[in-house]
Formats: structure tokens, C-alpha cells, sequence
């Protein structure tokens, strides 16, 4: 079988384009590094002027390119881009001296565009500002896609641009907004910016510094967890309002983005009849009730708050953490506020649990998403019809729509790749003399880009013990599981690389 030919030229071309917006967002961070004078502005200006160089450099040299992109130049142009930013994303770690060691930086880097939060540092409140900024802004062009912002606002690649929206959009919706896959782009990115810039000027009215709040903005709605504070959002437990704000944006980051357009366009029948919507809300509701039915019985919530006074009295400090651990579990956010490890043995695997969970589709958020468990749980039933009635004709409905055979075995696929990949991972953390509650927990946290695992690597540390091999496969783990495993798995399949 003869080898494929691809369209290197516009591949690199878009590698570099996606450089040119890396070195740009670097310009960004160099400007609050001057601002804050924290004495790192020249080493972040050099790592963006690299950025940019090296960007420049690639799309000048394949400026001639044929604009047409196939689908397998489409899934090659995600993974690989995902690693190209992630691997001069490491840049302004390296020259700051913030994070020297190169896997570390591939480690904290990777994560905070995949949106996981898993990270190496063990100081944070150390680390200059202009880095702090850099790093929560990985999160926020990770979470809507890196892709995305590309079609959003240099749509160059005609056709190609569906290749790479579908390979990259989160979940197995496929909703648009607009016949024009560009269109589409560009209003997911502006509801996406408008909920960044309410979310900070509400934390600042709430009491947070600006820096603070456009950091923990920028980590809430793309469901990434990078706080700028040692003790995640559990410094502000003496401040309510801030929780409850970060809860709000929290539960809007998990939901479908389309839904946030309908919303804003007055289809709010269309929300309310969304099947995904009212499951995730309802899992939610029903979560945030046991979860803080057992913490007000049988957790010291005060013990497990990171040092910080619990305030409006124990009921509201129980159904506050419960909610603000369950949506940060859930959709993958992965701040936290409290250790949940320490509340109960039950809420300890129930929260491990909610790790397999997921938002919505056509979020930000990682894991399984909340539509593939719907539709695999109305199969399901209907398993139970059909061994009744055989020649019946049954098919799992969403949204008043059926749904074909072939999107069902897809998600069942999707699951069982899932699991395999969970337990693969779990067995490789394992031979690196991991104990076996750290291993499951890194696998789920890292494949659900929640951030937070269990023992050694649970909500109050990080991953600084973890081996250099643990955190190089914790990074593969966190990139298959942003990329919906299929987009990155298909390319190590031999058929991917043949003509026919």
C-alpha cells in the first residue's frame, strides 16, 4: 500500500499561525509583568519574541501551501498542535527560572492548556506575576480550543476549517450556530470573553485583588483550577461571595456554550428542554444534597478548610464546600476548597466517582461528558425493552430526535476506550512504585483534566513527587483525554497512514 501524501505545507502553517497567538499571549503576560514590575519582564518579552520568530519563520516558509485540508491533515494539525504550543509554551517558565527543569515546564504547561490544573509548584505565591498571568492564560485559550481561536479570528484554511473544528469541538454534539463554521467560532469565543470579563469585575467587587480575579476568571470558565494562591480558592473561605460567584461561572463553564447563546438570544424554552441541561443540573441538585447531608452529619468541615474559619455557620459552610466540590469535580475545574479526602471514606470514592462524570458537551470542560452517559443510560433501558420484545423497532431518543445506531456504538466505543485507557494508565503509574489509591487517582484526574487526584497527589498537594516517567504520561493522559482520546489514539492506527 502506497504511503499517504499530506499537505505538509499548510500543516506547518498553521503550526505557525498557532505560534504567532502562543508569542502574542506571551506579549500579554510581559505587560502585566511590567506593569507589576516583578523583574521578570525582559525574560517573558524574549520568550514571546522567540514565539513570534519561530511562527513567522514557519508560515513564511510554507506560505505557498495548497489550501486544502483533509481529515487526516485535520486530526494531525490538533494533536500535534496541542504539542507544538505546549512545547514553546514552556518558554516563559524556563527563561523566568520559575520552573527550570524542562519536564516540569512541559508538565505545568501542558496542563494548563489541556484545562487539568494538575501542577508541579510547591510555592505558588513565590512566582513573579507576569508567569502567574502566563499560566492561567494557557487555561483560558485551552479551554475554548486552540483551533478555535484560530478559525475564530484568521479563518485562512477555507474548507479545512470544519476538518479541524470537528476533530477538536469537545463532546459529540456538533451544534452550530451558524452555517459558517468561522461564525460559530467567532460567537463561542465572544460568549466565552464576556463571561471572563463579568466573572473578574464580580470577584473584584467581591473583594479579590484585580490580579486575583482575571486569574481565577480566566481558570473558571475554561474549567482549568490554576489558582494564584497556595490554598486554591480555600483562601477565601472567610469570603463566601467569592465561592459562590466562582460556583456560578463554574456551573455556566460546564454547560453547552450553545445554550449560552440561545440565552442570550431569550430561547430559554430551549434550554429548559435540553435532555443533556436538565440531567446535568439534576445531577448537580441530587450530588450537592448527599454530599452535604454527610459533611453536616459526619465531616469536620473546619479541619479540612486549608486553616480557614468557616463563617455563616455550619449548615452554609456544609452545602457551600459540597456545592463548590461537586461542580469543581464535575466540571472538571478542579479548584478546591476544602480536602475532601478528609470528610469521609464514602465522599472520598464518591467524589473519585464524579471524576468519570463530565460536563456538557460544547464546554470546557474534560471527562466522559454528561450526553454520552445519558444516551448510554436510555440504551440501556431499552436493552431491558428489547429482551421483551425482540422484533420490536426501539431507538434511544435525544431531544425529541433519534438517535442513530451508529452515534450509540460510537459512545459505547468512546466508553470502552475510556476505561481501557483509565485502567492502562492506572497499571503504568503503578510500576513506577505508586501506591495503588495515587495511581487509579492520577489516571481519572489526568484523563478527566480535572486536576485534583487521591493519596499522595489529592486536593491539598501536587504532583511535584510524581517521577519524571509518571509526569511524562500523566502529560499523554491529559492530552488523549482534552482531545477525546479518538483524535490522538487514531494516529498511532496503521490504516490512518494509508492511502485507502
Amino acid at each position: 500500500m502506497a504511503g499517504l501524501k499530506l499537505n505538509y505545507k499548510i500543516i506547518f502553517y498553521f503550526f505557525g499561525l498557532l505560534l504567532l497567538f502562543n508569542g502574542g499571549f506571551m506579549m500579554i503576560a510581559t505587560l502585566i509583568s511590567l506593569i507589576y514590575k516583578d523583574g521578570v519582564t525582559f525574560e517573558l518579552f524574549l520568550a514571546g519574541l522567540i514565539t513570534l520568530l519561530i511562527g513567522t519563520f514557519a508560515m513564511i516558509r510554507t506560505k505557498n501551501h495548497r489550501k486544502e485540508m483533509n481529515k487526516r491533515e485535520g486530526y494531525i494539525v490538533v494533536a500535534f498542535g496541542w504539542i507544538v504550543m505546549s512545547l514553546t509554551g514552556t518558554l516563559p517558565y524556563i527563561v523566568t527560572e520559575a520552573i527550570p527543569s524542562f519536564t516540569d515546564a512541559f508538565f505545568e504547561t501542558i496542563s494548563g492548556y489541556t484545562t487539568t490544573g494538575a501542577s508541579i509548584l510547591n510555592d505558588i505565591e513565590v512566582i513573579p506575576k507576569g508567569v502567574l498571568f502566563w499560566r492561567s492564560t494557557t487555561h483560558w485559550i485551552g479551554g475554548m480550543g486552540i483551533i478555535v481561536l484560530a478559525i475564530a479570528i484568521l479563518p485562512l484554511l477555507g474548507v479545512g476549517g470544519m476538518q479541524l473544528f470537528a476533530a477538536e469541538a469537545p463532546g459529540p454534539g456538533g451544534d452550530k450556530l451558524h452555517p459558517r463554521i468561522t461564525d460559530t467560532a467567532k460567537r463561542l469565543w465572544l460568549i466565552y470573553v464576556g463571561y471572563t470579563v463579568a466573572e473578574t469585575i464580580l470577584l473584584q467587587v467581591a473583594g479579590m485583588s484585580f490580579f486575583d480575579a482575571i486569574n481565577h476568571a480566566l481558570s473558571t470558565l475554561s474549567t482549568g483550577g490554576f489558582s494564584t494562591k497556595n490554598a486554591s480558592v480555600a483562601h477565601w473561605n472567610d469570603n463566601p461571595a467569592v465561592q459562590y460567584i466562582i460556583i456560578f461561572f463554574m456551573f455556566l463553564a460546564g454547560t453547552n456554550f450553545v445554550l449560552s447563546y440561545y440565552m442570550f438570544k431569550g430561547n430559554v424554552v430551549k434550554i429548559i428542554k435540553d435532555d443533556e441541561f436538565k440531567l446535568y443540573f439534576r445531577f448537580i441538585a441530587i450530588f450537592t444534597v448527599v454530599a452535604a447531608f454527610l459533611i453536616y452529619f459526619n465531616a469536620d468541615v473546619s479541619k479540612s478548610s486549608i486553616d480557614h474559619p468557616m463563617v455563616l455557620g455550619e449548615g452554609e459552610s456544609a452545602f457551600r464546600h459540597a456545592l463548590f466540590q461537586v461542580l469543581a469535580i464535575i466540571t472538571t475545574t478542579g479548584f478546591v476548597s476544602a480536602d475532601y479526602t478528609l470528610w469521609t471514606p464514602f465522599l472520598t470514592v464518591f467524589f473519585f466517582g464524579l471524576m468519570f462524570l463530565g460536563g456538557s458537551a460544547g464546554s470546557t470542560s474534560g471527562g466522559v461528558k454528561i450526553m454520552r452517559h445519558l444516551i448510554l443510560i436510555k440504551n440501556g433501558f431499552l436493552e431491558f425493552k428489547r429482551a421483551l420484545h425482540p422484533n420490536a423497532i426501539l431507538k434511544v431518543r435525544y431531544n425529541q430526535k433519534s438517535i442513530s445506531g451508529d452515534i450509540v456504538f460510537n459512545i459505547l466505543g468512546f466508553f470502552i476506550l475510556y476505561m481501557l485507557s483509565f485502567i492502562i494508565g492506572a497499571l503504568v503509574f503503578s510500576m513506577l512504585q505508586i501506591d495503588f489509591i495515587s495511581a487509579i487517582g492520577l489516571s481519572a484526574s489526568s484523563l478527566g483534566n480535572v486536576g485534583p487526584a487521591l493519596g499522595d497527589f489529592g486536593p491539598v498537594n501536587n504532583y511535584a513527587a510524581l517521577p519524571a516517567l509518571g509526569k511524562w504520561w500523566a502529560s499523554f493522559l491529559m492530552l488523549i483525554g482534552r482531545l477525546e482520546l479518538f483524535t490522538v489514539l487514531i494516529l498511532f492506527t496503521p490504516f490512518f497512514w494509508r492511502n485507502r
